[in-house]
């Protein structure tokens, strides 16, 4: 067990084997690779994510096709092989969820991560030509 000295969640044991891994890194953050999906307290559709490299920084992340139905996105064949995945393995779609000072939620939906769930790797690609914004508000119910 390894221990990440974070400045959001206090002092976090994880496997090193067990970290979501992102070869290219995050949009922005290229140099941070792996990360620790932190357990939910409260149930609900918002987990973090806590960087290995750099305690300060943490994400939030969500499943936006539970927001946006008509939101549907795969990775094309370039990104299953830096995945690692084969013709049938599941891939997951990801966005990162910002919460401004104002509460007014958004999703990066024109930059999602895709997840491959059967060896912990991760992807974050820019969308092309596509109607989806990097601050789309949460849907009001």
């Amino acid at each position: 067990m390894n221990i990440i000295s974070g400045t959001r969640f206090g002092d976090i044991e994880y496997e090193p084997d067990k970290t979501l891994h992102f070869p290219e890194g995050l949009i922005g953050f290229g140099h941070l690779r792996e990360f620790v999906v932190m357990p939910q307290n409260k149930p609900g559709p918002l987990f973090w994510i806590q960087s290995v490299e750099d305690p300060a920084l943490a994400f939030v992340l969500t499943d936006p096709g539970g927001f946006f139905l008509d939101y549907a996105v795969a990775p094309d064949a370039s990104e299953r092989r830096k995945l690692g995945l084969e013709q049938d393995d599941e891939c997951l779609v990801l966005a990162v969820v910002t919460v401004p000072p104002d509460r007014r939620i958004t999703l990066n939906l024109a930059a999602p991560i895709f997840f491959a769930p059967k060896n912990n790797r991760a992807l974050q690609v820019i969308l092309e030509k596509t109607s989806w914004q990097t601050r789309t508000p949460l849907p009001q119910v």
